[in-house]
């Protein structure tokens, strides 16, 4: 574990002196790891994007907190928004992560949850959010997006993807127990 940990420490200096294209297949997990927590890093306003009741998506700007080390993503929205409703019928989501400055994204695809109870509220709140929701018991849900799968592209950090089908690097995530 520790060496893991020393790996993704220095993961974004390796990175940041990378400068040609390596390919998807040469990377290792603990080097995508590193580039998308930059990249996430880097993008207070992701896209969160769900399925509508038509089969159609729906996307939106959203506030959420940093990605926790099993890459669970919190955000607080209105429990009367479509996103709640969309959420129940179809939990399989996008947040998606674009910096134009280095145009470099990561698509962190996985299941979603709205939280309503006032503990976990409590533990996993932005006091940036108290402006919007004044109310923790009734005015607010949280979701809670589990990834299950990361997409990495960044020229900047030399994470690109295939050249004859542009697939993207994608890091495959175990499912938390």
């Amino acid at each position: 574990m520790r060496i893991l940990s020393a790996v993704l420490l220095a993961a974004p200096m390796l990175l940041s002196a990378q400068t040609t294209p390596v390919r998807p297949s040469t990377l290792s997990p603990a080097l995508l790891e590193a580039a998308a927590r930059q990249i996430v890093a880097s993008v207070p306003y992701p896209t969160f994007i769900t399925t509508d009741a038509n089969g159609h998506p729906q996307a939106r700007t959203v506030q959420p907190m940093a990605p926790d080390s099993g890459w669970a993503v919190w955000f607080a929205t209105n429990p009367r928004t479509r996103k709640v409703t969309e959420i129940a019928r179809h939990p399989h989501v996008v947040l998606h992560y674009f910096d134009p400055v280095t145009q470099s994204y990561v698509a962190l695809a996985g299941r979603a949850r709205v939280v309503r109870d006032r503990p976990t509220k409590d533990a996993h709140w932005n006091p940036q959010w108290s402006t919007y929701y004044p109310d923790r018991d009734t005015s607010v849900v949280l979701i809670v997006v589990q990834a299950e799968r990361l997409e990495i592209v960044s020229a900047k950090l030399g994470v690109e993807g295939d050249k004859a089908t542009w697939r993207p690097p994608t890091l495959r995530l175990r499912p938390r127990k």
